[in-house]
This record gives structure tokens, sequence and C-alpha cells, in this order.
């Protein structure tokens, strides 16, 4: 008799949704991770006394677009979200606006300080939330053959149809020009589009402005307690359900026999055996994790890129206080803080150079502006995200240019919020190389695979891996950022997985 059902190597949170769906259909599963906790990318520590800071991604917004939460009744096991409203905080640094939950709101008020451009944004919505609206149906299965004729068909009927495919193909920042005169207005919508990689300048990009209604559908929220409030109660739900999960289990090989994987080593040489293994780590991580033989070209040709953003966690002892300041409002949101266009050009011409970033927007996130277990009385945790930063620099190493790095992400928020450096109380600094060595996430790249559409829907992570099978190895399964739908906190991908491994595995299927 094997040891489990389902193995699962690594525990972030798709392979955790993976787990729970099948410890929840009656599996007995075993999740092992290399970690001391839970969540890989999506896990919250006290690293600094009183403040809790994230490791990785931080506003929970696609997630909201599945059924994740509803079906493994997360809340139920200790999950409980905050509502974030406004969601976005949107400034140059002289003329701050906010994106709400409620879109004509948002209209209104961009009306009121760009003419034109709010009537612009009832447009953009108009035209583009069908389309969002089918990404998200996409986002939520395995991945086929056909999705741009089935996000073509969501966003248009006859002629009309021609003009958004043409738009589909293009690059964002032209699609972003196309409906805003206002570069104050177009440039954050442009900015928080290559959160996802891309530049605007990427023929086939332009889906990630597209699906900017999604936003106002399922809204933006927070974990109470930080991001890793999802994944510790995806712990819980799995253990409810009778699974286990093992931290400091580093998992050193996938044991494979007869071309059927059979369970794993750990890096102590303890084996497990079970009918089928779940791979929630980075796909290259997968692949040394297999005897060579089972190892494709395909999977060794993957593009992972040279690393993406850098992040500069802070624990401040006041609260951050912008120039132009709306309270608590400009605090609320994600900010979307970029001076201009070129602002985003001149800091991927720089990653292309090999040079980190030395002026980079921003996102900045104050998220204890919401809850307020985060940091102590009176403090407050900021979070700036920065691009772009590449992993393997021109000119000397992580080591030695971190300093110059966190100067200028620093130097780039004073320009918002000047005093800031004065308030901290402790900090960490995340490098392309530090998320390498500590989340698994190779080169730095937080998405795992370059997120250009030869890495989407079904050529992720590569053809014959899309339905989240590893070929040529039987019983051995594949989910997280790897894979279809991608990076960011959605789970679609440990859901789908789970969809095919319960097919595989029990008469009953998927309920």
């Amino acid at each position: 008799m094997p040891d489990y059902d389902v193995l699962v190597m690594g525990a972030g949170h798709n392979a955790l949704v993976t787990a729970a769906y099948a410890a929840r259909a009656g599996l007995k599963v075993g999740v092992f991770e290399r970690r001391h906790i839970v969540g890989g990318a999506v896990s919250t520590e006290e690293l600094v006394p009183g403040y809790r800071f994230d490791y990785g991604g931080s506003a929970h917004i696609l997630i909201r677009m599945t059924p994740v939460v509803r079906e493994l009744e997360l809340t139920r096991h200790g999950l409980h979200y905050l509502e974030v409203d406004p969601m976005f905080h949107a400034s140059d640094g002289e003329t701050p606006w906010f994106v709400w939950r409620d879109p004509e709101r948002t209209a209104r008020e961009l009306e009121a300080l760009f003419p034109g451009q709010g009537e612009a944004y009832r447009k953009f919505l108009d035209d583009w939330t069908p389309f969002a609206r089918s990404v998200a149906d996409l986002f939520n299965s395995a991945p086929g053959p056909l999705e741009m004729g089935k996000m073509v068909l969501g966003s248009g009927r006859g002629r009309e149809m021609q003009t958004q495919l043409s738009r589909i193909l293009r690059p964002y920042g032209d699609v972003a020009r196309e409906y805003f005169s206002e570069e104050r207005v177009r440039a954050p919508l442009t900015w928080m589009a290559a959160q996802s990689g891309p530049p605007p300048t990427d023929p086939l990009s332009a889906p990630f402005l597209l699906w900017h209604p999604l936003y106002h559908e399922g809204g933006v929220a927070r974990p109470k307690g930080g991001s890793g409030g999802l994944t510790r109660a995806l712990r819980r739900a799995i253990e409810d359900y009778g699974g286990e999960v093992h931290v400091n289990a580093p998992v050193r090989r996938i044991l494979v026999r007869g071309g059927k994987a059979q369970g794993i080593e750990l890096e102590n040489g303890e084996q497990y055996t079970a009918r089928a293994v779940v791979s929630g780590a980075h796909i290259l991580t997968t692949a040394g994790a297999l005897p060579e033989e089972h190892v494709p070209e395909a999977a060794r040709r993957v593009r992972v890129g040279n690393g993406f953003g850098m992040i500069l966690r802070l624990a401040l002892s006041e609260k951050v206080r912008y120039r132009q300041h709306t309270e608590p409002d400009s605090r609320v949101g994600l900010g979307l803080l970029i001076k201009d266009e070129r602002q985003l050009a001149k800091a991927y011409g720089e990653y292309l150079a090999g040079e980190p970033t030395t002026d980079p927007p921003l996102i900045a996130m104050t998220f204890s502006a919401v809850d307020d277990s985060l940091a102590p009385p009176g403090g407050e945790v900021l979070w700036l995200w920065a691009q772009y930063y590449p992993f393997e620099l021109a000119s000397g190493s992580w080591e030695t240019r971190t300093a110059e790095a966190r100067e200028n992400i620093l130097r780039a928020f004073e320009h918002y919020a000047p005093g800031t450096r004065d308030t901290i109380v402790g900090e960490l600094v995340q490098t392309p190389q530090w998320l390498e060595t500590n989340l698994g996430l190779h080169r730095g790249n937080v998405m795992h695979l370059e997120m250009s559409f030869d890495q989407m829907f079904a050529f992720r992570p590569w053809m014959a891996a899309s339905q989240y099978r590893w070929p040529g190895v039987g019983g051995l399964y594949l989910t997280g950022a790897s894979t279809h739908p991608g990076g960011g906190i959605m789970g679609a991908s440990g859901r789908n997985a789970a969809r095919v491994l319960l097919r595989d595995l029990t008469r009953r299927g998927w309920k």
C-alpha cells in the first residue's frame, strides 16, 4: 500500500489549493514543503517586532474571480478578507486620483479632474467588460487551443469583433493611448498592466490592460493578518479534511519507476510513496527533481527571463504622509506611482542593458491602513514594488549593488512622500537574487516564466504539458505559476490541476 494517495511537492498557494480539493474528495494527501512555513510567496511573518511582513504577493484580486474560497470553505478555516476601497491610488506626485470599486464614482471623479477622461473610462469599461469576463472564464478551466477565439467572441460581434481583435493583438501601451488622451490617467493604467511583466511595447500584450474591468467586478482585498492568511486557511482546510502538511521537508527527487511517478525522496533520505505526485514548484525545480531521461527538451527551453522586479519592505514608526494627500484614501489602495510613461520606458531600457533601474515607477502598499494587526499603534508597514531589475547584472553582483538599488527605490518614493526614510525602523530588501535563494523563484521572476503570449494558455509551460500533467511520466501532475493561467494570487491553477487529478484518480471525478 502506498503511504499516500497524493503527494504534493511544495506548499505555495496553488499547491495547497490542489491538496485541499484532493483531501476534500477523500484522498489521503501529504504536502511536503522545504521552508519552515507554508505559502511560498503568499506567506507572512513578523520580521520586525510588532510588524508583519508579506514575503510576496499582497493584493488579493484575481482569486475573487474564482470559486476557491467558497468551495473550500476557507472562511470557516480562518480566512477573513478586508475590502480595499479605493482599490488604487494613482499619482504622478502632483495630481492624485482614485480607482474605486464603484466604476461610476471612478469615472465621475476622473471627469472632474481631467475633462473627457471620465467618459473615456466609461467607454473603456463598456468596450472591454465582456472580454474581461471571458478571460476570467478561461482562467478557471484547463487551457485548450482556441483561447484567442473565445476571447474574441467575448469581446464583440460582427465588424466590432474585427476591431476588437486588432486591439487584442496590439501592445497594451498603444491601446491605452487610443482611449486616454491624458497621460496622468494613461500612465498609471499602463503601469498596472506592466505588473505581468511584458513592457507596454510588446505585441499581443493588450490583454494585460484589457482585463482591468475585472478589478471593478471582484474588487481588491487583504486577508486579516497578512497575505499568509490565505495559505494558513488552506493548511487548516487540508488538515481538517484529513491531509497532512510537513514543513522543513525539502524534496530531493521524484521517484519514477516503470515510467510512473511512485513517490518522493526528501533531502534527509526519507522516501514516501503515492498513487500520484503533484509538483507545485517552479517547472525547472520539478525538472531538476526528475531523472534526466524523463525531462524533455521543451522543459529545458522554457523562458524564465532575466529577473523582473524588486521589493523594499519597510517598518515605519509613523504613517506615510504623501505630499498631495487624501487621508486615509491615499494609504488604502495600491499606489500606482509613476511620473510619466517615459519613466517606465527608461526603466525597461536600463533593465535590457543589465542595469538596476535608477528611477523606478512604484507600487506602494500600506495595508496597515486597513489592517491594524500589521503594525503597532501609530506605525505603518510600507511595501514598495519596483520594476525592472535584472537577475544577471552587466556589472557587479547583487551582493555589491543591493544598497544602491535600495536607495534608488527609496529616493523614488520620496518624490511622493518626502521624509519617509526618517521613520524607518526595520526593513527587508528583496532583490531578484533574494527571491531565487529564499523563495525558489528562478532568476527572480515572480511569475516563474515570462508572461508573453508564447508562454500563455495552451503554451504554458509548453504545449505538451499544458493540461497539468508531465508528459511521459504517468501520475505526475503540475500546478503553480509555471502553469496556466500564470502568476498572481488566484488559485485557478491549483483548482484546474485538482480537476484533472480527481478525474484520473477517482470514479467520482469533480464535485
